[in-house]
Parts: structure tokens; sequence; C-alpha cells
């Protein structure tokens, strides 16, 4: 009888401890286990941000590696454009799954996101640092997203 007892006292715990997959979780193995390697999306970033005028941005990437990045009017977006940095942090969905996991994690008060629900890709995400200050909220925005190979 006091065997049985552990025995349910374990199982117990076990369930406990065990935690159920975020959704974040979730949509990133239904990213991974998709395996797209290659691929092109356009991105909208907006903020409170002297880039706006450059939105949205066609980005197309292959085996992590951003292949091309332009911006509304066709043109390419250069590694030393002054804006390239903030870019480049959104030009991989790999890069997108990264900022949001810190930003869900704890360096956002708040955070509300949308995921595809083909491949779990984030659809939109939108970020609020500090909720009491102005000006820093983030709203990332893909769409047309197509595999390519």
């Amino acid at each position: 009888m006091k065997k049985l007892f552990l025995l349910v006292i374990v199982f117990v715990l076990a369930a406990c401890s065990a935690q159920p997959s975020s959704e974040f979780d979730n949509n990133m193995s239904k990213w991974e286990k998709a395996g797209i390697s290659h691929y092109r999306y356009v991105l909208f970033i907006s903020c409170f941000c002297p880039f706006t005028e450059d939105m949205p941005l066609t980005i197309e990437v292959k085996d992590g590696v951003v292949i091309s990045m332009t911006r509304s009017d066709g043109t390419p977006v250069s590694p030393t454009d002054p804006s390239y940095g903030t870019y480049e942090t959104y030009s991989t969905i790999d890069r997108i799954f990264l900022n949001l996991k810190a930003d869900l994690t704890g360096e956002a008060d708040e955070v509300a996101v949308t995921y595809d629900s083909a491949y779990g890709f984030p659809l939109s995400i939108s970020v609020d640092q500090i909720k009491e200050a102005i000006d820093d909220e983030l709203y990332i925005q893909i769409t047309e997203f197509v595999v390519l190979e």
C-alpha cells in the first residue's frame, strides 16, 4: 500500500511539473518541421522611426541568408543604409522568432501575436516595450509569404 501511495505521488508531481506547450513553442515547432529553406515575404515595420517611407520591404531568404531586400519602390536595400540594422533584425523568419521570444519572455510589457496556420510563422506582432512610455511601440506584419523551392 505504501509503494502504491508513493507511486501515485510521483505521477501527480510529474503531471504538475509538466508544462503545456506555449502558442509560441507550437508555432515555432510547426515552422521548423516545415523545413522551408527558400522563401520570400513582404515585411512591414511600423514604429516611431524615420524609415516608414521604405515600407514595405520585400525579402528573399535562402538557407537562412538574405538573398535580396528591396524597398517599396523596388530599390535594393544596401548594408550601408542607416536603417539596415533594424531591417536585418527582422530579415528572416528565424530572426523574427528570436526577437519575438525575447519580447515574450519579459523584455516587453505587452506583446500580441497572430501566427500563420499552415507554417506557424508570425503574421503580425505588436510590441509595447514600456506600457507607460510613448512612441516605443513596434508593429511587424508579414504578408505575401511564398515558398520558392
